[in-house]
């Protein structure tokens, strides 16, 4: 079977035979692959054309339902993905890593659309600044998809997380993607892509999938696109120092090979619990997908006097891992991707042994059970050791991209320090300590070269992730040789596919284009309690301007008791006088917001169901007693949820006093019912 490209809306064979790929466990063909023939200006224009504007007509709520709709209708499926995947070289749990992961990132990225994302087309980026001394000409920082495609250039050690996790911040944006897998495990990304493309959730042109070489697609790209790439660091380089990718500026991100370390704390001697998480954590990293990982652990940094007992657990517990045939179920470690990338880890080990001494393992021999070992990529563990790794240069320069690590000891922590830096920039880094000096000490230290950095010990372990799992929560990245980049990071990863614009004008122009309310902007007035007001009724800018209230020293005596809130400057004149900020007795800004809901609450059941949280809430100026303040309640912002029959309402709140100073402001939340949910409500 040759594999197919699918691009402008259809399944396309390349001409042409196409190179043989090759199942990483028995080396039989399994696939073709070429893409020559394929009309890559016609899929970049019909990204652009057809796939660009198809999703920005939906809203950030609208995608991020879109993901998980595909999310559900991949697991209802992963069966296939997984029996494809052995192919690879996994074993089952490296294929739940790469198959599961990744439609959990598409999940997450679900989620976190719809909580953090307003339902909208634009996402406005933090408060709005006031630039004028009266407030009428203001600036605001907002973010709008861009205009292209993203490009994806995946590695071949995740050929299903590695497209999805770029894949679902892009589509989330709004922008249409080009995904290219690299070639040796394309087929296993070719089936998750029919996958996606038979669900018929994605408009047309959101997505379109390359297998085989890219031809002259770089040529046609421009500001609007984005290149990710992930893989080596050359060819990163390679890549990022395209003519057309310099010439047009086009934003090129990377994630790339780099030489992981993890660092055990000067406290944690054999014996500790940090020891053994050590050894746990460091058998993990060589022995899933066959270290075959970006972030796996390639250098062990350990205290001198540790080394020996480390060496020794470690040989032990990589004695034991079974190396196979990965589709049975009493392997351990399944086999590299391909035939050429054991003899490449076999190069690289060789090179590391000039400086290093092999302490465990034979790079030239694996028996492989169940398995042929010739003509499977199956290579067993191998362990090195560097007794002065300062003064050697392979160990912090050779990645051997396989089950392979090295121990480095250290005699000092700034020594330790010192190895982990000479990584020249890492994907992630661990820490195992339970000392907090050593571990505020490390952590400050290596910073600076980790795009992630895990602290490990035994309150955290049994949740913890471990070194190696990138999480759609947090960034995914590194810098120098990691490529210096940064993919997930939950939201922070949507944005790597918008532009940020700083808009200026009046309030009220901004709050047309954001659909924010901005102080100083147009208010409404409503015929009615603004709570009376069903979602759809309810306008930006929709205000209530209260009665007065007084506030006596009765109303904060009563409340300190009703609270049990007796704080000197509530409740002792000569003492709260002492204070620089007051001159006497004030109320407590609890009670200010109470009296102010109280001034401002519509009573009778109606559309606002729930009140579930203030934010921003400050209180500038105190209120003392016999003080009147009123309040200013202004409709901001509108998110509704869909299906759902409500949607989040949030009310710019400002209470002043009878000087027409601002007392507090803070943002209320309500959730607010549609007209036919109000219906179904006052129907019950």
């Amino acid at each position: 079977m040759k594999l197919q490209s699918f691009a402008e809306g259809r399944w396309v064979t390349g001409a042409g035979d196409g190179a043989i790929l090759r199942s990483a466990v028995n080396g039989e063909a399994v696939a073709r692959i070429g893409s020559d023939g394929l009309d890559f200006a016609g899929m970049v224009r019909y990204a652009r054309e057809t796939g660009g504007p198809a999703l920005r007509r939906y809203t950030f709520h609208q995608r991020a339902l879109m993901l998980k709709a595909l999310a559900k209708g991949l697991l209802e499926n992963k069966k296939e993905l997984y029996e494809v995947s052995t192919h690879t070289g996994a074993t089952r749990s490296d294929s739940w890593v790469d198959i599961d992961g990744g439609i959990s990132t598409l999940f997450v990225y679900s989620s976190k659309g719809r909580r953090e994302l307003p339902n909208s087309h634009v996402l406005p980026d933090g408060p709005p600044e006031v630039v004028s001394r009266n407030g009428t000409f203001v600036g605001q920082h907002i973010f709008t998809p861009l205009r292209g495609v993203a490009v994806h250039i995946n590695a071949y050690n995740f050929p299903c997380w590695g497209m999805l996790e770029k894949l679902a911040p892009a589509l989330l944006a709004g922008m249409p993607a080009i995904v290219k897998p690299a070639s040796s495990t394309a087929f296993l990304t070719e089936r998750m892509v029919r996958q996606i493309i038979e669900l018929d959730i994605l408009p047309a042109g959101a997505l379109q999938l390359i297998c085989g070489s890219t031809g002259d697609l770089l040529s046609q790209l421009d500001c609007q696109d984005v290149v990710a790439f992930t893989g080596s660091k050359s060819t990163a380089d390679k890549l990022r120092q395209h003519p057309q990718v310099i010439a047009e500026s086009v934003r090129f991100t990377a994630e790339t090979d780099s030489l992981n370390c993890a660092v055990l704390g000067t406290d944690a001697v054999a014996g500790t619990p940090e020891f053994d998480l050590y050894v746990d954590e460091i058998v993990r990293e060589i022995t899933s997908k066959a270290g075959q990982k970006c972030t796996a652990i390639r250098r062990i940094i350990v205290p001198r006097e540790s080394s020996a007992a480390l060496v020794e657990r470690l040989s032990t517990r990589l004695g034991e891992v079974r190396v196979g045939n990965p589709a049975n179920r009493d392997i351990d470690m399944g086999a590299l991707a391909s035939l050429g990338q054991r003899d490449e880890v076999r190069q690289r080990v060789a090179e590391l042994a000039g400086e290093s001494e092999i302490v465990f393992g034979d790079p030239q021999h694996c028996e492989a059970i169940d398995a042929d070992s010739e003509r499977g990529a199956f290579f067993a563990p191998v362990l090195l050791h560097c007794d002065r790794p300062l003064k050697a240069r392979s160990p912090h320069s050779v990645e051997a991209f396989g089950p392979v690590a090295t121990v480095l000891p250290y005699d000092s922590l700034e020594e330790a320090a010192e190895l982990a830096r000479l990584g020249a920039g890492s994907l992630a880094g661990s820490l195992y300590t339970y000392d907090d000096e050593v571990a505020r000490t490390l952590a400050l230290e290596l910073g600076p070269y980790h795009g992630r950095l895990v602290l490990i010990d035994r309150d955290c372990a049994a949740e913890s992730t471990g070194h190696g799992s990138p999480l759609p929560h947090l960034v995914h990245g590194g810098p120098g040789r990691a490529g210096g980049g940064e993919e997930l990071g939950g939201i922070r990863g949507v944005k790597h596919y918008m532009q940020r614009t700083a808009l200026q004008g009046s309030p009220a122009r901004l709050a047309a284009v954001t659909g924010e309310w901005i102080r100083g902007g147009r208010e409404i007035s409503a015929a009615q309690h603004p709570f009376r007001l069903t979602f759809e009724e309810l306008e930006i800018g929709h205000t209530l301007n209260t009665d007065e209230r007084e506030i006596t020293l009765a109303d904060i005596e009563s409340f300190a008791d009703l609270s049990g809130d007796h704080f000197y400057a509530h409740m002792n004149e000569a003492d709260a006088a002492r204070n620089p900020f007051f001159d006497g007795r004030v109320a407590h800004g609890y009670f200010i917001v109470s009296a102010a809901a109280g001034l401002f609450v519509d009573a009778p059941l109606g559309p606002v169901l729930a009140n579930y949280g203030l934010e921003n809430l400050r209180f500038i100026q105190p209120v003392v007693p016999g003080d009147r303040i009123k309040v200013r309640l202004t409709c901001k912002q509108k998110t509704l949820r869909e299906d759902a029959g409500y949607g989040e309402v949030r009310w710019d709140t400002e209470v002043t006093n009878a000087d027409g100073d601002i007392v507090a402001a803070y943002d209320v939340l309500t959730m607010v019912a549609t007209a036919e949910k109000l219906q179904e409500i006052m129907d019950a």
